[in-house]
């Protein structure tokens, strides 16, 4: 079973994005303003469409605080992906 590869309903685990995860990311925080998220890590659940973690490195510019943060993201099987929620870790 590669690092990728997943069982419906079971999370795979964090590994580097691929082109594909950076533009749900990116359509899904399209719009989204204060603070900077900048995905490191990807983990993702097959459901019915597909769940996303994204472990990022969260800004709020102009200051140069870092923080770490996960933002999570549902993409359904038609439609956009959005964001479901950010936890601060």
């Amino acid at each position: 079973m590669s690092e990728t590869e997943q069982l419906v309903g079971g999370w795979t685990k964090f590994h580097p994005l691929t082109a594909e995860d950076q533009k749900v990311f990116d359509e899904a925080m399209q719009g989204f303003v204060g603070v900077k998220y900048t995905p490191q890590e990807v983990s993702t659940q097959l459901v019915n469409g597909t769940n996303y973690r994204f472990k990022c490195e969260a800004s709020m510019p102009p200051a140069m605080v870092i923080w770490q943060a996960v933002v999570e993201i549902y993409q359904p099987i038609n439609g956009q992906p959005h964001v479901v929620g950010i936890t601060r870790i």
